[in-house]
């Protein structure tokens, strides 16, 4: 998960005391394709099992069809195209610069409290008055959401609907006007290789930008959906911030999962950029962040927590094609 979990008063130093059980880092192999002559038998993979960058969770990709601009509430729209939109500059186009220039604007940093602690995560605003789209994993439980966009300004937040399922919900700030909406892209045109950008708030740090290319396509991930389970007294010397069952996780876990298709970037992805933004270099967004790998071993040093380059982001296809129902006020 890519979101940043704590309780208040009870450490100071995420990364002391970290402790890494092995973890099998084996992937799903690729498509397979037609063989000219008889191929040995090859063993089956099965998914990866991941930590949230901040929170993740998430399933099948949702339609590839054009989503248009659908209305949300009142007069407010969501910008969205079925083809790439140039949202960044013509002087500025294709360079990194110009992409979070563009696009970190319409970038949050989300700070939900619990019964269980606090965590940090991101969101992508989607309409003007304030409808933004995160990972369950960020908000699931919250009791209080506070949102701060890019300029500084806070705002307390709703939630309008979750799906556990596919590690989505939709919150709304209350009182919010004339934001800088994103443009949400077309997942289905992505290639292996393309640039993209990440915007989100790791470790807190509210509009980090970093940038990579898409790695693969349909990446099976499986993550916890469970939060209760997951939401355990830390003791020092544990793993960072907890373990379960044997893997080290940055958000809520539990003994439910869920399965879903991913982008893999080697993007930089790190506790609290869950709910962030992955975008092309049009400054489309096409896809939300929502977990990260980390190897685990012997050694304590924190440097091991961080991104190793496999992050994953649900495609915003899936999003697209579940925000009615999220906007019903769905709780699945």
């Amino acid at each position: 998960m890519t979101e940043s979990f704590h309780r208040s008063g009870e450490y100071e130093n995420p990364y002391e005391g970290q402790q890494q059980a092995p973890v099998n880092p084996e992937w799903p192999p690729p498509p397979a394709h037609a063989p000219a002559a008889p191929q040995p038998k090859k063993r089956n993979r099965g998914p990866v099992a991941l930590i949230a960058a901040v929170a993740i969770v998430a399933a099948a990709i949702g339609g590839g069809t054009a989503y248009g601009i659908q209305e949300l509430t009142g007069n407010d729209t969501v910008a969205s195209s079925s083809t790439s939109t140039n949202v960044v500059p013509s002087s500025q186009k294709g360079t990194v610069a110009g992409v979070a220039k563009a696009v970190s604007p319409s970038i949050v940093e989300i700070n939900a409290d619990s019964n269980a602690g606090s965590s940090t995560g991101s969101g992508v605003i989607i309409t003007s008055a304030g409808e933004i789209v995160t990972n369950n994993h960020v908000i699931s439980g919250a009791s209080r959401i506070k949102v701060t966009t890019s300029d500084g300004t806070s705002y307390t937040a709703k939630v309008v609907g979750t799906d556990s399922k596919k590690d989505l919900a939709l919150i709304k700030l209350e009182n919010a006007s004339g934001l800088k909406a994103a443009t949400l892209g077309d997942s289905s045109g992505v290639q292996v290789g393309d640039q993209v950008v990440a915007i989100g708030s790791p470790e807190g740090l509210s509009g980090t930008v970093t940038s990579g290319i898409i790695s693969a396509l349909d990446r099976d991930v499986t993550v916890p959906t469970d939060e209760d389970q997951g939401q355990q007294q830390y003791q020092q010397g544990d793993g960072w911030p907890f373990e379960f069952g044997g893997r080290q996780f940055n958000g809520d876990t539990g003994s439910d999962t869920t399965t879903y298709k991913a982008l893999q970037t080697d993007a930089s992805l790190n506790p609290g950029n869950s709910g962030g933004a992955l975008i092309d270099m049009n400054g489309n967004i096409i896809g939300i962040n929502s977990a990260m790998y980390s190897p685990t071993g012997s050694a304590s040093s924190s440097s091991d927590a961080g991104s190793v380059g496999l992050g994953f982001a649900i495609p915003i296809n899936t999003v697209k094609a579940d925000l009615a129902k999220l906007r019903a006020g769905a709780t699945d």
